[in-house]
């Protein structure tokens, strides 16, 4: 197997839970949404191209700020209640509530991301979109950026393990590869991430996206001994361990 495994930075970054709206909190590392659409942005996909992506990384810290926050409910504009009015096309004039939340940040994020897309044909075109891109790069919100460190195309094996092994970074770790008795139960929290999506039509031409979601443990590096021995596990050329979805 082959694909592509970028080691990047940022500084200052949020990686919004969808459910979070007064306080926007942050995942602690990119869910596979943010990477696959910071991906498809950089090569100029229109359509989906399907691919596998694993995620690792770590932060030193977190930090909130704040940041402007607008309601608009499409209700009619009243002096009383509203800071802005909006006057529409259909004639009717809205209202829209100004006011100030907080964001929820992450400091000095290293990440380690691998892409593998299920054609390998895509490969050069993602390795140079990456390497040369046509404008800045970002993953969380349009404002963080992301400062690519390495962009290297790289081989993936099947590896059985002999001895218990660290994590060098924090990780997400699907659940279906918990064994029986819930090794990593203990050591991980379990979030329901994006992946992909399909939109559907819900009519009077209203479309949403339904989501694919993929159950995962965030492990902490910090934690030892979480991968056992006799387990088969996938690293690439350079060592680097990792879980594809």
């Amino acid at each position: 197997m082959k694909g592509i495994r970028i080691e990047a930075y940022q500084n200052l970054v949020n990686y919004r839970k969808p459910t979070s709206f007064q306080l926007k909190e942050t995942y602690p590392l990119p869910p596979y949404s943010t990477v696959i659409g910071m991906v498809h942005a950089a090569c100029g996909f229109t359509t989906y191209v399907p691919m596998q992506v694993s995620v690792q990384g770590r932060y030193h810290s977190k930090v909130n700020d704040v940041w402007t926050r607008y309601e608009f409910a499409g209700t009619s504009f009243e002096q009383d209640r509203h800071q802005l009015k909006i006057d529409a096309s259909n004639g009717k004039t809205y209202g829209v509530i100004k006011g100030v939340s907080t964001t929820e940040l992450l400091v000095d994020v290293e990440l380690v991301l691998h892409i593998v897309p299920d054609d390998e044909k895509y490969i050069p075109l993602i390795f140079e979109s990456l390497r040369r891109p046509r404008e800045y790069l970002s993953l969380g919100r349009h404002e963080d950026l992301l400062q690519i460190k390495l962009v290297k195309e790289v081989g993936i094996f099947q590896e059985n393990t002999t001895e218990r092994k660290n994590l060098e970074y924090d990780m997400y770790i699907p659940k279906s590869e918990v064994d029986e008795n819930g090794n990593f139960v203990k050591y991980g929290t379990l979030y329901r991430l994006n992946k992909t999506y399909e939109i559907v039509e819900l009519g009077r031409n209203r479309k949403v996206r339904k989501w694919e979601k993929v159950s995962v443990y965030h492990v902490p590096a910090l934690n030892s001994n979480v991968l056992y021995a006799d387990s088969n596990i996938l690293v690439d050329e350079d060592g680097y361990l990792l879980y594809l979805v």
